[in-house]
């Protein structure tokens, strides 16, 4: 057994379904904690499960990089390499061929990376990077794929879409696994037309599962939704549908009412070590000099951990001494606010609601302003180069 996904009710374009995997079941929608080098930052396996994830995912490139695809399968597989007892799902390092920019070269046989470790080369082929998937074990697998940055002209876009599909059919025959669900990705930027011809070419090799890429890289939330919905409605009814790198709250809660099942994100938990923590008004910064006084809860009513158990005093008093428990307290808050949003999502799909759960979460909730949001793109995305510099290896 690999996969077998089940749709359970449907209200409007939102859907709730069940995927079932050999390490257990996900309810839908449902959004995936990043645990990148086989570790969600600051938290346990057991606090994982702990704020409701079901799911975590994985990097290929990274654990590739360090410590290797051949000692994290000597120790068992990656289930029990980072003691994770549930479903999981592997990245193939497509993202990192566009995030790493120049780093790496990219051609019809694969991806040539620099490691931002030590600067050695490495040739990511899509056959290369099965072998690497199945040796780490994971339950859904991801084929290699080019992710064009926003901007990108159109005939860039279009090589990107053709080299994504011709990988994709390589990575399908490179396959020697039974138990493990390899999902298509269709990409092609902001362009109607080549999201339905991605869609329509990708579809056609009949993969058990379907994501959606090249999303979320710099272009307006409008156009992420309005691709996110153009593409959905050309994937089967019957397949689970992931939107891949979505994970601030209004844009769960958009996409799902869009047609999407799956998710993942580093930003719950990356802001969360920045000391910005989710409300349903949106994001706050602990270290606001409001928060110095407050003896009671962060958000009142919030059953996480930290909430529970502590005073947004407290947390500000952490993060002003740079204490390392603000980072998990924080992350655990963060976490749990999404892990419990997919739950309520989930509920009132089943019970015929979601319209009018939508519209009231999203006429409360303040998204971060765009220019913040570019600007941290551009502090984040660059830190692996960064890495690369200070050692000497820059090119």
């Amino acid at each position: 057994m690999s996969i077998a996904f089940r749709l359970d009710a449907t209200d409007g374009p939102a859907r709730a379904g069940l995927l079932t995997t050999p390490h257990g079941a996900v309810p839908m929608p449902a959004f995936m904690p990043v645990a990148t080098q086989a570790s969600v930052k600051a938290l346990s396996p057991q606090e994982v499960r702990q704020v409701g994830a079901t799911i975590v995912l994985a990097n290929t490139y990274h654990l590739y990089l360090r410590p290797g695809v051949e000692r994290v399968a000597q120790a068992g597989g990656l289930h029990r390499f980072m003691r994770w007892d549930g479903p999981l799902l592997t990245d193939s390092g497509g993202f990192q061929a566009y995030s790493l920019g120049g780093l790496r070269s990219i051609t019809g046989e694969g991806v040539l990376f620099k490691s931002y470790l030590d600067g050695s080369e490495h040739l990511f082929t899509p056959e290369a990077v099965i072998a690497y998937q199945e040796a780490l074990g994971a339950d859904i697998i991801m084929p290699l794929d080019q992710c064009a940055p926003y901007g990108e002209g159109h005939a860039e876009l279009e090589a990107a879409v053709e080299r994504t599909y011709g990988w994709a059919v390589r990575s399908q025959g490179a396959r020697r696994r039974a138990d493990q669900a390899l999902f298509g990705i269709v990409q092609g930027g902001t362009s109607e037309r080549l999201r339905r011809e991605a869609a329509q070419a990708i579809t056609s090799l009949d993969f058990p599962g379907y994501a959606i890429g090249g999303l979320s890289v710099g272009e307006s939330k409008e156009d992420t939704y309005r691709m996110a919905e153009l593409t959905a409605v050309q994937l089967p009814a019957d397949r689970p549908r992931y939107l891949m790198g979505v994970g601030s709250p209004e844009d769960l809660v958009a996409c799902v009412a869009r047609g999407i099942d799956l998710f993942d994100c580093a930003l719950p938990t990356r802001v969360a070590r920045n000391g910005a923590l989710f409300t349903p008004q949106g994001r706050v910064n602990i270290t606001n000099a409001r928060f110095r006084e407050m003896d009671v809860p962060f958000q009142e009513g919030c059953d996480c951990y930290t909430c529970q158990g502590f005073s947004a005093a407290y947390l500000h008093h952490l993060f002003k001494a740079q204490e390392l428990l603000a980072y998990r307290l924080a992350t655990i808050h963060n976490l749990r606010f999404v892990l419990r949003l997919m739950e309520e999502m989930r509920r009132v799909i089943l019970e015929g609601r979601f319209e009018a759960y939508a519209r009231a979460f999203l006429s409360t909730y303040r998204s971060a302003d765009q220019e913040v949001r570019v600007e941290q793109r551009r502090r984040w995305r660059p830190k692996q180069a960064r890495q690369v510099e200070q050692t000497g290896l820059q090119e």
